[in-house]
């Protein structure tokens, strides 16, 4: 603990749960500790990265933006997990699904994360690392899920470094090994849990379908994914 507040959370020792939720959007962030927490309190508001500790029916629980991409969402789980002793990181995002059975407002668990990223070169092994989740918290989110009647589907998740790519037909070759949506953190946040010996689970809710054109607006996304997020509640 003596290496916080770092250049990037302003949190003292104590301020942050061991649990925390994780959005992209730190308005998002805002949303879910104005609605759905009690006895908030602001831990951080460095680079507006706004980061909350409160209750949620009895059960601390933090909630904290993550930023857009894998450089980012790597720097704040790092310190999270070797920092401030946080055990579970659980991502609330939004998603495009590539898979024919994934649609708009569908709630997808991410079992792995496939990434274009060279995210693991940094741990210099002697082959290829597969990110996956933690198997506790995907089982509690599942059934989380159906006892509060959502939808979810399990699988493979695509981490991918570029929003604007240059290559056309990499999410249909994607699509074909089975992967249901694309995004850009998951693999990251995996990442960094299994080398801190910790738990992550990225939950992701569907706001865009490249392939059929179906989406939804900014302000669907940043409000709307309540389902999403009363399911990562529940792990709390």
């Amino acid at each position: 603990m003596a290496n916080v507040p770092t250049p990037h959370n302003g949190a003292l020792p104590g301020e942050i749960a061991q649990t925390v939720l994780m959005p992209g959007d730190p308005l998002r962030a805002k949303f879910i500790a104005d609605n759905y927490l009690t006895d908030v309190h602001c831990f951080n508001t460095v680079r507006n990265m706004l980061g909350f500790t409160g209750n949620y029916k009895g059960k601390r629980v933090s909630v904290m933006g993550g930023g857009m991409g894998m450089p980012s969402v790597g720097i704040y789980t790092y310190e999270l997990f070797n920092f401030y002793n946080v055990d579970n990181i659980i991502r609330i995002g939004s998603a495009g699904g590539i898979a024919d059975n994934v649609h708009v407002r569908d709630v997808v668990v991410g079992m792995g994360a496939c990434t274009d990223s060279n995210y693991a070169a940094q741990y210099c092994l002697p082959g290829t690392f597969a990110p996956i989740a933690s198997y506790d918290l995907l089982s509690k989110a599942v059934k989380a899920a159906e006892e509060l009647n959502v939808k979810t589907v399990v699988g493979n998740v695509l981490s991918s470094d570029v929003f604007y790519g240059d290559n056309e037909n990499a999410l249909k070759s994607w699509k074909k090994m089975g992967v249901l949506a694309v995004e850009m953190e998951a693999a990251a946040l995996y990442m960094n849990a299994a080398r801190a010996g910790k738990n992550a689970l990225c939950l992701l809710t569907i706001s865009d379908c490249p392939f059929t054109g179906e989406e939804l607006s900014a302000e669907e996304r940043q409000t709307g994914f309540k389902q999403m997020m009363e399911v990562a509640l529940a792990l709390a």
